[in-house]
C-alpha cells in the first residue's frame, strides 16, 4: 500500500495518537504542526519503526500563508483527518473580536479551504476519505463555550452537506465527536473541575487520545467504506 494521510494538528494529543494507529497500517504522513516542533521530533522518532514516509510541516493555519504553505507541501493524497484546534472558555459577551476570528479561521476557514483545493486529488483515486476533528459542544452547545460550540457545530454541517456532493466522486466525508479526552486542552481546567466533569460522564473518566484515534482510524479504513456523512459521538454516553 502507498497511501498518504494529511493529519493536521499531528503535535497534540489526538493528532499524535492518530498517525501512530495510521504508520501501523502502513500509511505515509503529512504531519502538520504550528509550534510544538519538539513534539513531532519525539513523533517522528516513534514512527521510524514503521516504515513509512514522513513529511513534517510546518504552517501556521489561521493564516492565508499558512494555509498555502501546507498545501504546496501536498503531492499525492488519499486522506485528510483534520485535528487542528484552539479552545476557549469564557462568557461570549467578554470574547475578544481577535478570538472569534481565530476560532473562525482555524476551526471554520481553515478546513473548508483545505479541503477544497484537495479535493482534485482526492478524486482521482477511486477511493478517498475525509475525516473532521469536531466536538460533543458542535452537537448540543456547551455554556461558556460559545465560540467553540459555533465553530464545531459548522464543522458538522460541512460533513453533512459535502458528504452528499462527493459521495459518487468515491470521497467519503465523517466527522468524530468526542466527549472531554485527556489531552492539553483539559489542563485549563482546575483537578477539581475536572472531578466534576468525570462524575457527569456515564463512563466515569476522560477519554483517552488512542481512543479517539482508534475511531478516526476505522472511518479512514475499508471497514468504514459505507458510512459518509456521519458524526461519530466517542464521549463515554455524556451525551446521546
Amino acid at each position: 500500500m502507498n497511501k498518504y494521510v494529511l493529519i493536521t494538528g499531528a503535535s497534540g494529543g489526538i493528532g499524535t495518537s492518530t498517525a501512530i494507529e495510521m504508520a501501523k497500517s502502513g500509511w505515509n504522513l503529512y504531519l502538520h504542526y504550528n509550534r510544538n516542533k519538539a513534539s513531532i521530533e519525539k513523533l517522528l522518532k516513534k514512527l521510524e519503526q514503521y516504515n513509512v514516509e514522513m513529511i513534517p510541516i510546518q504552517a501556521d493555519l489561521s493564516t492565508e500563508a499558512g494555509i498555502s504553505k501546507l498545501l504546496s507541501s501536498i503531492f499525492h493524497i488519499d486522506a485528510i483527518c483534520y485535528v487542528s484546534g484552539i479552545s476557549h472558555y469564557g462568557l461570549f459577551i467578554d470574547t475578544d473580536d481577535e478570538i472569534l476570528e481565530k476560532m473562525w479561521r482555524i476551526h471554520v476557514y481553515a478546513p473548508l479551504k483545505i479541503i477544497k483545493c484537495l479535493l482534485p486529488k482526492l478524486m482521482k483515486n477511486p477511493f478517498s476519505h475525509v475525516v473532521l476533528v469536531s466536538s460533543i459542544w458542535g452537537q448540543t452547545g456547551g455554556s461558556c463555550e460559545v465560540e467553540y460550540s459555533t465553530v464545531k457545530g459548522a464543522q458538522i454541517s460541512f460533513v453533512k452537506a459535502l458528504s452528499k456532493e462527493v459521495a459518487r466522486n468515491g470521497v467519503r466525508i465523517n466527522a468524530v465527536a468526542p466527549g472531554a479526552v485527556d489531552t492539553q486542552m483539559m489542563s485549563n481546567f482546575t483537578e477539581e473541575d475536572q472531578n466534576i466533569l468525570k462524575e457527569e460522564i456515564p463512563i466515569g473518566r476522560f477519554a483517552q487520545p488512542g481512543e479517539i484515534a482508534d475511531t478516526i482510524h476505522f472511518l479512514l479504513s475499508e471497514k468504514a467504506s459505507y458510512i459518509t456523512g456521519q458524526v461519530l459521538a466517542v464521549n463515554g454516553g455524556w451525551y446521546t
